[in-house]
């Protein structure tokens, strides 16, 4: 196990430790979806869960659920730990809009820090390994819709200059120039975030002499990133999100 993959590992752990004080609460919510037992499994202990029945409330939308916030809060250490592991089997930008709607950096500090503390495990983590659990584009898009920022993960990614992390921003430029999607690409379920700007700018300036691909140089794509090369939101406020 790698530096990085250890730092993650005791990220997760201590999530774990973080929401600890997370009780069990008398869960209600949709009865035609949900059956009485399992809102009796999701009102007892937590590693009691099923990992189906998991995996449904993690995908959810939260008007089936009459304390939305309070259940997401409570299951986010085995929401996150699977997702970050890639064993939820749950589409990553939806997790990311849910966290969202949970409104999850309202919760109490410990709670959330010890969330932005695995968003930056996990990143650091996911550069140092290829292929891992899950593709760096998805773990990408969660972070950054979770956090509502992207600037930051693009630093770090800047920063590391090792060869799995330039490998890995290979298979991410391929994926994102097939049929020029980096010029309209939103990162949530919901789109909820336009990394156009940032993305294509921060490849064509910081990034370009890392990365090994012509198409970075069509006039199409140049031509894009003078018109519309300008930074996202959340740039300079959240610009320290993931650093540590």
């Amino acid at each position: 196990m790698s530096l990085h993959q250890q730092q993650l590992a005791t990220a997760l752990d201590a999530l774990d430790r973080a929401f600890a004080s997370e009780e069990p609460f008398p869960v209600t919510g949709c009865t035609y979806c949900y059956a009485d037992q399992d809102l009796a499994d999701l009102s007892g202990p937590l590693d009691l869960i099923t990992d189906d029945l998991l995996s449904a409330v993690a995908a959810e939308v939260p008007s089936h659920w009459d304390d939305f916030p309070r259940l997401y809060r409570r299951l986010a250490p085995r929401i996150i730990r699977s997702a970050v592991t890639g064993r939820l089997h749950v589409d990553e930008n939806l997790i990311a809009s849910r966290l969202v709607a949970a409104e999850w950096t309202t919760w109490d500090a410990p709670l959330a820090g010890a969330l932005h503390e695995v968003w930056a495990a996990w990143w650091r983590a996911t550069l140092d390994s290829r292929p891992g659990p899950v593709s760096v584009r998805e773990t990408l898009s969660l972070i950054t819709v979770a956090t509502g920022a992207l600037r930051p993960w693009l630093d770090i990614w800047t920063d590391t200059r090792t060869e799995t992390a330039d490998a890995q921003l290979a298979d991410f430029i391929d994926d994102v120039l097939v049929e020029y999607e980096i010029t309209e690409l939103h990162m949530g379920f919901y789109d909820e975030y336009d990394a156009s700007a940032e993305l294509l700018s921060w490849l064509l300036t910081e990034m370009r002499d890392r990365a090994d691909d012509a198409r970075l140089d069509e006039p199409y794509l140049l031509e894009h990133h003078l018109v519309s090369g300008s930074p996202g939101p959340g740039v300079d406020a959240t610009r320290k999100i993931g650093e540590g």
